[in-house]
């Protein structure tokens, strides 16, 4: 590639980003979505002729968008939560792709005569899962209660893994011509405790090196390429990338010894939440411009045609997700009443019918089954076909999904979940009086300062205010600001130089963020 067309492709990234981090302010004003807007935007900016082309390898798009992302959310994962809704996540992960992927590919056989079973069965496995891009992204901006984000980002974890997996076996069968039961299977149980095992194994080097870094940036740095490595390791030796990753992360998030220490764990986290927002714009931004590609290869009759079949799917994929949700809570609820009918509910509340709706309906997909769909091989049968329907599956569950679940979750009115609150206040206790106890027997009054310091903050707690919110905390705000205007009056005069402003302006930065009033920071 000439030094041209690399800087072509730099612009392109750069406008992309631009209108992308639009879209995005727009959408967050507008309360809705922003993948939602970000993909309808690609697509209208796939319209417009001599729009920015951004042509990536499939590959490379797992590799980059999902393995960052995934890792994100399997890090802050709660085992013990993925645990209570064990049930219901792996309902999700293996039955609701299992049988997302029949209907597809039954239907499939009934609109487009001629298409093999194999490649009706990739149609069926690339757009069975829900993404975790696009599950993560609209969770976070609707805030739904903590059972139902729970099982939704559980299932985001691991579906991806079992759908490809299919989608990788029907490939196969394709260019084999042929396809058997007994040899897929042993196969697919292989691919699945070899990740397993690839991942937990990884995990330990990566952690014994990463306790040797004691800089921010090269700590930062090692984060990200250990992460990509292990993705790409994964798939080299033919194992799933994403369960790969998943375990590599929940067993990095429980390392028992030596955490990493507070200066290098701030600024790493806001550094990977910074990257995968990033990484969310554009991965949103590119599905939409892959509409453009996508048409060029169709003549005008077949896009006629291929629409029509390819809204029958989506609206196959949004049923049947919905009907075996509601099946399955259906079963689950009459074997509770029948076996616990007096149960007042347990600490992560019992599945409701309105709980269910949300979780039937929260099925966006996203890029993980576009780049499926844009890795098939060149002579794979209906190829064009399966491309326009799952870019059609992904643009039409992002707008009609994506849109209507937020108003879904004010129609249904699910009472307010406490859980996180409960528990974080009771952690908070236990942390203050274990504070406290160290203090017993220091008699200095430093030590006399700080018991009266936590005694006060332990007695909101027990009020159940945060601490964080003691008045005090507005006075140390001010004495901050009264600083950080001394010292740039120094600055100013030339009394002090850059390098001791700077300095001096992070001890401040640390004594503001320490005095912050409780909730989202501005």
């Amino acid at each position: 590639m000439g030094a041209v067309a690399l800087m072509q492709v730099f612009e392109t990234i750069l406008l992309l980003l631009l209108g992308a981090t639009v879209l995005s302010i727009l959408a967050r004003r507008l309360s809705i979505p922003y993948p939602t807007l970000l993909a309808g935007g690609g697509a209208l900016l796939a319209f417009i002729p001599g729009a920015p082309r951004l042509d990536l390898p499939p590959g490379l798009i797992l590799a980059l968008f999902v393995a960052p992302v995934l890792l994100d959310a399997a890090y802050d994962a709660s085992l013990r939560d993925l645990r209570r809704n064990w049930l219901a996540v792996s309902s999700l992960v293996l039955v609701a792709v299992a049988l997302t992927t029949l209907a597809v590919a039954l239907v499939a056989r009934q609109l487009v005569p001629g298409i093999p079973w194999a490649a009706a069965i990739a149609l069926g496995a690339l757009v069975a899962p829900p993404d975790a891009v696009a599950a993560l992204a609209v969770l976070r901006q609707v805030d739904p209660p903590h059972r139902i984000r729970m099982v939704l980002e559980g299932e985001s974890l691991l579906n991806d893994a079992s759908a490809l997996l299919i989608y990788r076996l029907a490939v196969g069968a394709v260019a084999a011509r042929g396809f058997s039961v007994s040899q897929a299977a042993p196969a697919f149980a292989l691919v699945c405790v070899g990740s397993v095992a690839a991942g937990w194994l990884l995990a330990w080097p990566a952690m014994r090196i990463m306790r040797r870094v004691t800089d921010a940036p090269s700590s930062v740095i090692l984060q990200f390429v250990t992460t990509f490595g292990v993705w790409l390791l994964a798939e080299r030796l033919g194992l799933s990338g994403v369960v790969t990753i998943v375990v590599y992360a929940l067993t990095l998030a429980r390392q028992e010894a030596a955490p990493m220490p507070a200066y290098l764990r701030l600024p790493s986290f806001a550094i990977w939440e910074t990257v995968t927002v990033l990484l969310n714009v554009l991965a949103f931004t590119l599905i939409g411009l892959q509409l453009g590609p996508i048409l060029e290869a169709l003549s005008a009759a077949d896009r006629l045609r291929y629409l029509g079949a390819a809204l029958v799917i989506l609206a196959v994929v949004v049923a049947v997700r919905m009907a075996w949700v509601l099946t399955h809570h259906a079963v689950v609820s009459l074997r509770s009443r029948r076996a616990e009918p007096a149960d007042a509910g347990s600490a992560t509340g019992r599945p409701t019918l309105q709980s269910a709706l949300v979780v039937g309906w929260c099925g966006m997909r996203g890029i993980v089954t576009l780049a499926a769909a844009m890795a098939l091989p060149g002579g794979f049968p209906h190829r064009d076909f399966i491309q326009f329907t799952a870019f059609v599956v992904v643009l039409g569950t992002l707008i009609l999904q994506g849109l209507t679940l937020r108003p879904l979750l004010g129609l249904l009115r699910l009472p307010k979940d406490t859980l996180v609150e409960r528990e974080t206040a009771l952690a908070r206790k236990l942390a203050l009086k274990a504070a406290m106890a160290e203090l017993d027997g220091d008699e200095t009054p430093a030590a006399e300062r700080l018991r009266d310091e936590y005694a006060g903050a332990l007695g909101l707690a027990r009020d159940g205010v945060d601490p964080r919110d003691r008045p005090d905390n507005e006075l140390r705000r001010r004495l901050v600001r009264a600083s950080r205007t001394a010292i740039g009056d120094l600055r100013t005069a030339g009394t002090i130089g850059d390098d001791a402003y700077r300095r001096i302006e992070e001890e401040l930065d640390w004594l503001e963020l320490s005095a912050m009033p409780a909730g989202p920071r501005a």
